[in-house]
């Protein structure tokens, strides 16, 4: 027997007793759920009726989906599963605002938040375990990072706030009418994952939402907002933050690689085919930093050149920053000099603070392997000596 027969016969039996991983199809989205069903001598409607189990009816038991032949069941028992992260801890702010901190493989934790209002419901989901940028303002960036999220961990967290809530408000109706990707994270820098998530999250065989009740929250990744426009769109936040490239270069470091001309060009690019489209501007409102009169005049400046409206934020502290929030009055005035100048904007109302699940506060655990974490913490050490 030739030595090319005998290590095909070790490799053979070297793997034979591997365990293959089962497929989570909590991840998977419309066409990915029918091709899995296709390879495994399944009709495509068996991709509906599963999804539908999955996220309508929230079975996570292959044993319960009693429309599928006992056969199919057992099959899918052995072969794949449907797993969400697991919780760590759930809090409850004072004002309704409710924060989990996730579980995921790779000893961290990621957090989401929901923040219920009058007329709507408002899922914060993550889309990376920390975060690939590092804005200057912000608790996740100062975490560093680890990993992107798979698309059953985007979609899970969806599933478990849905089903917890039901739960927390004893109703089955919608409460989660919203889905925003501002949790922790760059979510166009998941991009296949994070698309792939939102196509579920507006199957009606899943979450029904529409494209509008979804946003996406990027600081300015600009070729990924144009494939964003062909692959999903959504409604699109930018975080901004910063009137002039000078100044957006130290609060938004991307803006060194994509600066805000660029950025606002693809933002017209992404809203070319709709009279009613509108980008939300995000500008979180630091003291003595972004907040002169100045800044607000450069800022209506630029709203003049594309379909937008400006959402002021509120500075949220964390440990080991010296930025500070500007006063109420600054704020106000800030928005007055805008509204002036014809400029659709809001003051956002901070939700969550005292559990640390405002605006840029969300930090989770990341098992940092860009040590920007350790950087931050000797920096600061340095600055107290």
């Amino acid at each position: 027997m030739s030595k090319l027969n005998d290590l095909e016969i070790e490799l053979e039996s070297s793997t034979s007793d591997v365990d293959v991983p089962k497929i989570n199809l909590m991840g998977l989205d419309r066409d990915a759920m029918e091709a899995y069903f296709a390879s495994i001598g399944e009709k495509s409607f068996r991709a509906s009726q599963v999804m539908k189990w999955i996220h309508q009816v929230g079975v996570s038991d292959f044993a319960e989906m009693t429309n599928l032949s006992k056969t199919l069941r057992l099959s899918l028992s052995e072969n794949a599963e449907i797993s969400v992260p697991d919780i760590i801890s759930d809090n409850l702010s004072e004002d309704g605002t409710r924060k989990w901190l996730l579980k995921v493989p790779g000893k961290s934790a990621i957090e989401m938040v929901f923040i219920p209002e009058e007329t709507r419901g408002t899922l914060c989901v993550s889309s990376q375990v920390g975060c690939t940028l590092n804005c200057s303002f912000c608790a996740t960036g100062k975490q560093g990072y680890n990993r992107d999220l798979t698309t059953a961990e985007i979609i899970g967290q969806v599933w478990l706030a849905k089903h917890l809530l039901a739960e927390q408000y004893k109703t089955d109706n919608r409460i989660v009418s919203n889905v925003v990707m501002m949790g922790m994270g760059e979510p166009l820098m998941n991009f296949d994952n994070v698309v792939s998530a939102m196509k579920i999250m507006q199957d009606d065989f899943c979450f029904g939402l529409s494209k509008r009740r979804i946003t996406l929250s990027t600081a300015g990744v600009v070729p990924k907002i144009d494939e964003l426009k062909e692959a999903c769109p959504v409604a699109l936040a930018v975080s901004l933050h910063a009137p002039n490239d000078e100044l957006r270069d130290v609060l938004v470091p991307l803006n060194r690689k994509y600066n805000i001309s660029e950025l606002l060009a693809a933002c017209n690019r992404y809203v070319a085919d709709s009279q009613r489209a509108r980008i939300t501007f995000e500008y979180v409102m630091l003291e003595g930093v972004n907040d002169e009169l100045e800044h607000a005049h450069q800022l209506a400046s630029l709203m003049k050149t594309v379909p937008g409206k400006v959402n002021l934020i509120p500075f949220n502290s964390f440990d080991g920053i010296d930025y500070k929030r500007s006063s109420n009055s600054r704020i106000n005035r800030f928005r007055d000099i805008l509204h002036n100048n014809g400029v659709i904007v809001t003051i956002r109302k901070t939700r969550g603070d005292d559990i640390e699940a405002a605006c840029g506060q969300l930090a989770g655990d990341v098992m940092d392997r860009t040590r920007r974490a350790e950087k931050f913490r000797q920096s600061r050490a340095e600055k107290i000596q």
